[in-house]
């Protein structure tokens, strides 16, 4: 009965599980999902894979293994085959402050690449994709859009918050409470006591930080399921949306709605509001471009930018404001601030989403409760851009990106402090060797340079700790955590490894900030810039072989997304249509 129900449903010679299914000369190919339980009529059905970055290295993963059980149990309803498998996921803040750090952004191609490795090689049919940290999502995304079969993605859910002498806390806490242990006001006993409560739960970092940023650009891109991005990891209704996932993409197979129908120019549009309206994380501004990349969509930082511009900051989220994203959730989720940004005009209504629907179909009947104090109107924002910015001058030509939710001071000038790494400014940091007034630059820290682009939230936590957050900047090609605060600016560009402006900075050069007006200058001439770069050379990294210096040889600039192959303008064909 599945077996006749699949091939009046779906055409299976037009799906690429075909070639690994039907026919007389597939019969080896079948042998083996007969060998794990498969029977006829399960060959018969279109093949799902459930992709999940399940792992033990932190709380962000721990929960999805289990959840992608759900997910198998919502596509087999729908008379789909599932086929789940695993990938690898970097967590950043196991990997943050060290070395290892190299490794996160390096993750979301590996992630992407085995995705796509392992759906080819196998011949699914669709796609479900689960993730927790920060590059695992992205990287999820452009796969699907790079694979181009039906595909519906699912995030893990969020930590709970903390709670630490009576108020919420999360592990941006921990990070600034180093540098007030290094300062002397925090006890070796009260550090100990933050550390064990500041993480209660499976789940990603509970403030708007990356993994909750991209959470929200998965349903404002319309990859993902209305509500599936808010409730916490430990939820048990959770299951409610993973079924639900299971069998949508399902929904999509029959209709033959593919992601490159739902990630539009406008879909990236409303997916950059959603980051400038929450005070999202800077990375949003690498991962968007590289999604867009996938599909042959050029879109890059200052595209992301001026939808930043236009857009008002309305939720009072971590780091920059009060609340976690428990607290957006039960405020009525992504759709509650979806619709608030409809309702203003921010986003466009008519993009298509994984439901089979348009936004504003799906955000029909969705109210934006009085009773909460999460989301505001955009009549009354937090404040009237977003709360992230894009930055242009002399010493970002490429240009730059800085967070500015929370901040007061939105314009800085000082001298430049320039280190070659993030361990040299760390080490000056706990020694305290630099003074209100400073701009600390740390450069080589880029995509090629590092290699792998760096966050800095060791630093900047560890400023914060010392009471200096708003005293100092902090400039760097590297990037930013989603949980740094402060005037922090990352993904300076060009990068000082091929030789750009902040390559050629000296201690003492005047670097002025204005984040109003977009601006990111120093006051060096071109004349002296030109000296300068005759006397330069690049350096070397300890990178010499392996997977960083691998990546170092092909990935581009943080403008266009950091990307290591040519993209959707470049392709001969989409794996969907093998």
């Amino acid at each position: 009965m599945a077996r006749t129900k699949a091939k009046r449903t779906f055409d299976r010679a037009k799906l690429p599980s075909r070639h690994v299914t039907i026919g007389p000369s597939k019969a080896p190919h079948r042998s083996y999902y007969y060998a794990m339980g498969l029977s006829a009529d399960d060959i018969a059905q279109p093949f799902v894979g459930v992709a999940t970055t399940w792992n033990e290295a932190a709380p962000c993963n721990i929960a999805l293994g289990r959840q992608a059980q759900v997910v198998k149990k919502g596509v087999a309803a729908a008379s789909g085959t599932p086929r789940e498998f695993t990938t690898i996921t970097v967590t950043d803040g196991i990997a943050m402050g060290h070395q290892g750090m190299k490794s996160s952004l390096v993750s979301r191609e590996v992630i992407a690449d085995s995705v796509e490795l392992t759906m080819r090689g196998h011949c699914y049919d669709a796609l479900v994709g689960l993730a927790g940290c920060d590059k695992s999502l992205p990287g999820l995304m452009m796969a699907m859009v790079r694979l181009n079969v039906p595909s519906v993605f699912l995030y893990g859910g969020s930590i709970l918050p903390g709670r630490y002498q009576g108020r919420d806390i999360t592990v941006q806490d921990m990070f600034e409470a180093v540098g007030r242990h290094q300062g002397g006001t925090l006890s070796d006993r009260e550090l100990h006591a933050m550390e064990q409560v500041a993480c209660p739960s499976a789940g990603s970092c509970g403030g708007q930080f990356t993994a909750n940023t991209m959470a929200c650009v998965s349903e404002a891109i319309g990859l993902a399921l209305p509500y599936s991005a808010g409730a916490p990891a430990p939820y048990e209704y959770r299951d409610i949306y993973a079924e639900a996932s299971g069998k949508a993409v399902m929904n999509l197979l029959r209709k033959n709605i593919r992601p490159r129908d739902i990630v539009t120019r406008v879909a990236l549009d409303n997916a950059a509001a959603v980051v400038a309206a929450s005070g999202g994380s800077t990375n949003a501004a690498l991962h968007l471009p590289a999604i867009a990349h996938e599909c042959g969509i050029k879109y890059d930082l200052h595209d992301v930018a001026k939808v930043f511009r236009r857009t008002p900051y309305i939720a009072d989220l971590k780091p920059g404001g009060r609340f976690v994203a428990k607290d957006m959730f039960e405020a009525g989720g992504v759709p509650a601030l979806l619709k608030a940004l409809l309702d203003g005009g921010y986003i466009d209504g008519s993009a298509m989403t994984v439901t089979g629907k348009t936004m504003a179909e799906n955000l029909r009947g969705v109210v934006l409760r009085k009773d909460q104090e999460v989301i505001r109107r955009c009549s009354a924002p937090l404040s009237p851009t977003g709360g992230v910015v894009g930055l242009k001058g002399n010493l970002a030509p490429q240009g730059a990106i800085v967070k500015v939710a929370g901040m007061k001071t939105l314009r800085f000038q000082g001298p430049a402090r320039c280190f070659d790494s993030e361990e040299a400014a760390f080490a000056a940091v706990q020694k305290k060797r630099y003074k209100a007034g400073d701009i600390l630059v740390i450069r080589y820290e880029g995509p090629r340079g590092g290699p792998g682009m760096r966050e800095m939230l060791a630093t900047t936590a560890a400023i914060y700790g010392q009471g200096m957050g708003e005293k100092v900047a902090l400039i760097t090609d590297g990037r930013f955590s989603g949980a740094t605060r402060g005037f922090c600016i990352g993904h300076v560009g060009p990068e000082a490894q091929v030789g750009g402006p902040i390559g050629l900075l000296r201690d003492g050069d005047i670097i002025t900030i204005d984040a109003i007006r977009g601006r990111l200058d120093v006051d060096v001439s071109a004349a002296e810039f030109a000296k300068r770069r005759k006397a330069w050379k690049p350096r070397a990294t300890d990178y010499a072989s392996g997977t960083l210096w691998k990546y170092a040889q092909t990935v581009g600039d943080a403008v266009n997304g950091a990307v290591t192959h040519p993209g959707g303008t470049a392709e001969t064909h989409t794996y969907a249509d093998i």
